[in-house]
């Protein structure tokens, strides 16, 4: 029997932060951290699937059912607000799957909270230095917020400068906080999978966050872009619970 506690407000600072908790009976967690701009809802198709989990799945402010307030978040916050929420449902330890921004997460929780995380997987992540220009991250941004916003991307732009200067001066604290220093004190089990064709974090980035990590798997999924887990579902979730599954 399974109790599920859907919609659930843990208050961060000043941010309502919205989650929902699975338990069954293990005493095994995993814990769901979407990409910047996206909700949990990207992983509800999944919560069958590691039904022999307990699971948790967190809306980062201000995306998803949370509320976001506070004008001084920085990326840490975000490591605070998994930190936090844990320590408040007592679990100690568990394991973390994390798809882009959700990713850049896991990446600072590893290696500032090791006691926290089992494993860890790593899905088409973010936290690598890119190749490309902060202009092309701010374009991209400035879409998602727009598009949450109902307006849009390109006449909304006066807008978006007036209503949210603090979420763009986030966006470039997250954007500009590289995380190979982190990534190579990560020791716990990583796995870490890739979309072949992910153009928004390249394959490169897969590769060198592979070295980084010193107990590491990659695994490229083919047909595949930045949302691998949602295109290749079967595949991916087949690979997880292998990964999950071992001692």
């Amino acid at each position: 029997m399974f109790f599920i506690q859907n919609d659930m407000i843990f208050n961060f600072c000043g941010a309502e932060i919205n989650y929902k908790l699975i338990k069954g009976y293990s005493d095994k967690t995993l814990v769901f951290l979407h990409g910047w701009g996206r909700s949990s809802e990207d992983f509800e198709k999944f919560e069958d699937v590691f039904s022999d989990f307990n699971i948790l799945t967190i809306d980062f402010p201000p995306f998803g059912k949370s509320k976001f307030n506070h004008e001084r978040f920085s990326v840490f916050s975000y490591v605070n607000i998994v930190i936090g929420l844990c320590e408040h449902l007592g679990i100690s330890s568990a394991d973390f799957l994390g798809h882009s921004f959700g990713g850049r997460i896991c990446i600072l929780l590893s290696a500032i909270k090791p006691s926290l995380v089992h494993k860890c997987i790593y899905v088409d992540s973010a936290g690598m230095k890119p190749k490309r220009r902060i202009g092309y991250h701010y374009k991209v941004f400035k879409y998602k917020l727009c598009k949450k916003l109902g307006k849009n991307a390109q006449g909304g732009s006066r807008d978006y400068r007036a209503l949210s200067p603090e979420m763009r001066s986030l966006f470039n604290n997250i954007v500009n906080t590289h995380l190979e220093a982190f990534a190579k004190e990560i020791v716990c089990p990583s796995l870490i999978v890739w979309g072949e064709e992910d153009k928004e974090t390249p394959l490169y980035m897969a590769k060198r966050l592979n070295r980084l990590i010193s107990d590491s798997e990659l695994v490229v999924l083919k047909n595949a872009g930045h949302f691998s887990f949602l295109d290749c579902p079967l595949a991916f979730s087949s690979i997880v619970l292998n990964f999950l599954k071992e001692k």
